[in-house]
């Protein structure tokens, strides 16, 4: 959380004056000061009491972060805002301060509360069974919440549930067999290929529905809309060739398709790696020159 400090304004100072532009350009002031901005998880202070109003009764952290998930999933990142929120709450924006000190603390805590959704993948499983579950819940956590990826990299993201995840990832790729130095390379390129991949899929999705239409409708739509026009019809039929093999009646199942190939791709290159760190790290042991791979 901010801390008193770093306040251009007090709330409390003009309490009735307070509104969500005070909250942005209070934020935004606070980020040019402190561009490193020190986490919610961190920050052992509590949000300042000296307010002029009284804390409402059955309003706490976990339900306030429970409704701002909700908030965000219905109306997205670009309309969150405090009074918003408390219009959902049925409290007066200044009852938030109580609990939070800005909106960032608020989309971080909403941030690690969906993290819980990733249930840890079975322990006695072998690591590419475990990948592909960590991969197969982050995506789906991205498609149902597509505010989360505009903000990765905002925060820290050094909540409990954000800690576990992270957690059974780096248990995996150590599982892996990769030398150390080659672990967080084989991380990135799993997890960001899901990243990309949930996100766009997510908003797709959401775009669909925001027209009322099916992904398969849409995607028809879409399709006679690009044939249409004469510059772009002829890269269209080129591939149509490459669309048929590719596999599935509907957009999700070709999407499915797609999402299990990749990652299959990415844990065979993790095992190639493996075997070769493997053959070239006891050949040097012997004295040898190490094999090419067949």
């Amino acid at each position: 959380m901010v801390s008193a400090s770093d306040r251009v304004t007090d709330p409390a100072e003009n309490p009735e004056k307070t509104d969500e532009k005070t909250d942005e350009k209070t934020s935004e002031k606070t980020a040019e000061k402190n561009p490193a901005r020190t986490s919610v998880w961190l920050d052992g202070q509590t949000p300042s009491r000296g307010r002029r109003t009284e804390s409402p009764a059955g309003l706490d952290r976990n339900r306030i972060t429970e409704a701002s998930v909700r908030l965000l999933d219905a109306e997205g990142l670009a309309k969150f805002s405090m009074r918003r929120l408390a219009a959902e709450l049925d409290v007066t924006a200044m009852s938030l301060y109580w609990y939070v000190d800005t909106k960032d603390d608020l989309l971080e805590l909403a941030l690690d509360s969906v993290y819980a959704e990733i249930a840890p993948p079975r322990e006695d499983a072998d690591w590419r069974d475990r990948l592909r579950e960590l991969a197969r819940s982050y995506r789906e956590l991205l498609v149902r919440h597509i505010w989360i990826s505009p903000l990765a990299g905002t925060f820290l993201n050094i909540g409990p549930n954000s800690v576990l995840f992270s957690s059974a990832v780096m248990d995996v790729i150590r599982a892996t067999g990769l030398p150390l130095e080659r672990q967080t390379g084989a991380l990135a390129a799993v997890f960001q290929f899901v990243y990309g991949f949930g996100t766009v899929e997510g908003h797709f999705k959401a775009r669909c529905d925001a027209t009322g239409l099916t992904q398969d409708a849409y995607h028809r739509h879409a399709m006679g809309t690009i044939r249409a026009q004469p510059h772009l019809r002829a890269i269209v039929e080129s591939s149509d060739d490459l669309m048929a093999a590719r596999g599935g009646d509907t957009v999700e199942e070709m999407r499915e398709r797609d999402f299990v190939f990749a990652l299959d791709l990415l844990i065979a290159g993790i095992e190639a790696k493996c075997d070769r760190t493997g053959s070239a790290t006891t050949a040097a042991h012997r004295g040898q020159q190490p094999q090419p791979p067949q």
